[in-house]
């Protein structure tokens, strides 16, 4: 009876864990949060990063770079499909309208992590440095999630 009564304590504590690993970065008018990545086999192919940016200003911003000690060809992408086919072309920047959000997600706007340094493993994290045009150079931690993740796995709260 211990046992299962500290195997549910446990499981009940994860989500909160989890959610606390999404805690978001506030510089200027500018909030990041729910940074992640998926787990990767081995370096030879590319990974991807997802975020959230919320502008709370009254000016535009703009994501114009990232940056991460995890690869050495970090890249904002787009995903685009024209007559059926996807594509991921490379993207100059990523608009952060006044007032408003925009998102790395899959199936849109991420960041192409090329040139893996290592394996990311799930359960890890790892930093980014995003680059705006106004607000300048944010850092924030991403979390690594499973190789099948769609969304970080945070609570409406974060």
């Amino acid at each position: 009876m211990k046992a299962w009564a500290l195997a549910f304590g446990f499981t009940t504590l994860l989500p909160a864990l989890a959610s606390a690993e999404c805690a978001g970065v506030t510089v200027g008018d500018l909030t990041v949060s729910k940074a992640w990545s998926r787990a990767t086999v081995g370096t030879r192919r590319p990974a991807v990063f997802y975020v959230e940016i919320r502008n709370n200003g009254r000016a535009d911003d703009r994501l114009i770079g990232i940056e991460t000690p995890v690869a050495d060809m970090p890249m904002l992408h787009r995903t685009v499909i024209r007559d059926g086919v996807a594509a991921m072309p490379h993207a100059e920047a990523v608009d952060v309208p006044a007032g408003g959000m925009a998102a790395l997600a899959p199936g849109g706007y991420h960041g192409m992590l090329m040139e893996l340094t290592a394996p990311l493993s799930e359960g890890e994290s790892f930093p980014v440095t995003l680059t705006f045009e106004r607000a300048g150079a944010v850092e924030i931690d991403a979390q690594v999630l499973s190789i099948r993740a769609q969304e970080a796995q945070c609570d409406a709260a974060s």
